[in-house]
C-alpha cells in the first residue's frame, strides 16, 4: 500500500541543507542581530530599574542610595516621595510601551506587506535608539525629569520598535521554507534571548558610572545596526537572482511534502507546490492580504489568544526579573542582571529542541502543550527557590526552556506556517500581517500584565505574581486545546495508517 504524501517522513533538514547558500546565511545572521539589538535596548530599561528608582526618589528613603546628595541636586530629580511609587510608575511605563508596541504591530505587519521590508527595519532601528538615547542619557545630562515626558518616549519607542519582528519573520519566511522550519526558526528565534543576554551584559559593565552610560550604548549599538541593515540586508531571493522558495520544487519529489504549510489541510493533493510570501510571479503580482481576512484564517485567533496569555509570562521575567532578585533576595544590582541571563539560556535550547521536535512530528501544538504542563511545575519549584544563586539560576534555567520555548515557537515557526497556509495562495503577501496580528494580541497580553504584576507585588507579595503566572500559563493550554486534540489525532491517524502500509 502506498503511503499518502503527507505521511512520507524525510528529513527536515535535506532541502534546506540542499538550498542553502551563503546568501541565507547572511540574512539569519542580519534578521537575527537585528532583532536582538532592538531588546538589547528594552532590556537595558528592566536592568537599571533599581538604579532609576534611586534616582528619582529621596536618597534618605531609599536604601540602594550609596549617598547622601545636596538638596539642591536631589530636588532637581524628585519624581516620587517613595520608592514604592516609583516602581509602579515603572510598571507603568512598561505596560505603556507594550500597549503603543502592541498597537503598533498590528499596523506595521500590514505596512511591511506593502513596502520594503528593509527600510522600514532600519527606520525602526536607527529611530528607536534615538528615543532610547533621549530617554535615558539625554534626561539624565540635562537633568531634566517629567513624567509626562518619559511617557511620551515610550510611547513613540513602542511604536518605533514594533517595525522589528513583523519584518524580520517575513524576511525569513522569504529565504527559509517549511523544509526544517521548526529547527531554523527555533534556532533563530533565540535572537531575543541573545538580546536580553547582550543587553545584560552592556548595561552591568557600565552600570557603575550611572545608568544613563548603559541607555548611550546599547543605543549607539543598535544605531549602527540599522544602518548595516540599510545597506546589507536582502529582503528576498530574487533580489540576487535565486529562485524563490518553491520555483524548482518540480524536480525534486521530496521537497513536496518538506514545503508544505504545516497549517494547510489535510487533504491537499500531493502534487501541490509551496509558495513564496513575496511572490515573484511578476505577471500577476498578488495583493498582499487585509487585515480582517488574516484574522480569519484558521489558527490565527487562537494562537494569537493563546500567546497573550505566554508573552504575559514570558515578559513579565523579561521586565522584572533582575528587580525581583535584587528586591527578594537583596542581591546587588549588577549581579542579579548577570544571573537573570539564565532564564534566556533556557529560553534558547527549549525553543531549538522543541522546533527540532516539531519537525520531526510536523505538529507544533502536542509539542507546546507537553512544554506548557512541566513549565507550570517550573514556575511553582522556581517561587520556592532557596536563597542561594547556583540553584536559582538552575530553576531559572530550566523555567526559561519550558516557558520561553514555546514562546519563541508561537512567535516565530507557528506565525510562519499561519501565514503561509493554502488559504492565502492568491494572495500570498500575508506573513507579515499575521505575525503582527499574533505578537500585537501577545504584546496586549504582556501590556496588561506588566500592570498587573507590579499592583499583585505590592498588595500580596511575589508568590502571588507566580500564582498569577501559573494561571496564565493553563491558560495558555487551554486556548490552544482544540488545536491539540486536533493534532494528536491526526498523529494518531497517521501512524494507524503507516501500520497497514508495512
Amino acid at each position: 500500500m502506498a503511503v499518502p504524501g503527507s505521511l512520507r517522513r524525510q528529513p527536515a533538514n535535506r532541502g534546506l541543507v540542499s538550498h542553502c547558500t551563503h546568501h541565507h546565511i547572511v540574512v539569519f545572521l542580519l534578521t537575527f542581530f537585528s532583532y536582538s539589538l532592538l531588546h538589547a535596548s528594552r532590556k537595558t530599561f528592566s536592568n537599571v530599574k533599581v538604579s532609576i528608582s534611586s534616582q528619582w526618589t529621596p536618597s534618605p528613603l531609599n536604601s540602594t542610595a550609596s549617598e547622601l546628595r545636596p538638596y539642591e541636586l536631589w530636588n532637581s530629580s524628585h519624581l516620587f516621595p517613595n520608592a514604592e511609587e516609583a516602581t509602579l510608575f515603572l510598571g507603568t511605563l512598561d505596560t505603556i510601551f507594550l500597549f503603543s508596541y502592541a498597537v503598533g504591530l498590528f499596523v506595521s505587519g500590514i505596512v511591511g506587506d506593502r513596502l520594503n521590508l528593509r527600510w522600514v527595519l532600519s527606520f525602526g532601528m536607527c529611530s528607536s535608539a534615538l528615543v532610547v538615547f533621549s530617554f535615558g542619557t539625554l534626561t539624565e545630562w540635562l537633568h531634566f525629569y517629567n513624567k509626562w515626558f518619559y511617557c511620551c518616549l515610550w510611547v513613540v519607542n513602542g511604536l518605533l520598535q514594533s517595525t522589528g519582528w513583523p519584518c524580520v519573520v517575513a524576511v525569513m519566511g522569504n529565504w527559509f521554507g517549511k523544509a526544517g522550519r521548526g529547527f531554523v526558526f527555533g534556532l533563530w528565534s533565540a535572537c531575543a534571548s541573545v538580546g536580553n543576554i547582550l543587553g545584560a551584559f552592556l548595561a552591568s559593565c557600565v552600570l557603575k558610572y550611572g545608568y544613563e552610560y548603559a541607555f548611550l550604548v546599547t543605543a549607539s549599538v543598535q544605531f549602527a545596526g540599522g544602518v548595516i541593515v540599510f545597506f546589507g540586508l536582502l529582503t528576498s531571493p530574487k533580489e540576487v537572482g535565486l529562485p524563490e522558495l518553491g520555483a524548482d520544487e518540480d524536480e525534486v519529489s521530496v521537497e513536496e511534502d518538506a514545503n508544505r504549510p504545516l497549517m494547510g489541510s489535510d487533504d491537499v493533493d500531493d502534487d501541490d507546490r509551496n509558495y513564496s510570501i513575496q511572490a515573484t510571479d511578476t505577471d500577476n503580482q498578488p495583493k498582499a492580504i487585509g487585515f480582517f481576512q488574516a484574522c480569519c484564517l484558521p489558527g490565527v485567533v487562537l494562537y494569537s489568544l493563546a500567546y497573550a496569555c505566554l508573552k504575559l509570562v514570558n515578559y513579565s521575567f523579561f521586565f522584572w526579573l533582575p528587580f525581583y532578585l535584587s528586591n527578594n533576595f537583596g542581591w546587588k544590582e549588577a549581579e542579579a542582571d548577570q544571573l537573570s541571563i539564565w532564564y534566556d539560556v533556557g529560553g534558547i535550547i527549549g525553543g531549538t529542541v522543541q522546533g527540532l521536535i516539531s519537525d520531526v512530528l510536523q505538529k507544533r501544538a502536542p509539542v507546546l502543550a507537553v512544554s506548557l504542563l512541566f513549565a507550570v511545575g517550573s514556575l511553582f519549584g522556581y517561587s520556592r527557590s532557596p536563597n542561594s544563586k547556583p540553584i536559582n539560576a538552575v530553576i531559572m534555567a530550566i523555567t526559561g526552556f519550558f516557558i520561553g520555548g514555546p514562546s519563541n515557537m508561537i512567535s516565530s515557526a507557528i506565525s510562519a506556517d499561519l501565514g503561509r497556509q493554502d488559504l492565502v495562495r492568491g494572495s500570498s503577501e500575508a506573513l507579515a500581517t499575521v505575525t503582527g496580528i499574533v505578537d500585537g494580541t501577545g504584546s496586549i497580553g504582556a501590556a496588561v500584565g506588566q500592570y498587573l504584576v507590579s499592583l499583585i507585588q505590592e498588595n500580596l507579595g511575589w508568590m502571588w505574581v507566580f500564582y498569577f503566572f501559573i494561571l496564565m500559563t493553563s491558560s495558555t493550554i487551554l486556548f490552544i486545546s482544540p488545536l491539540i486534540v486536533r493534532e494528536v489525532r491526526l498523529l494518531l491517524h497517521e501512524r494507524r495508517l503507516r501500520m497497514l502500509a508495512e
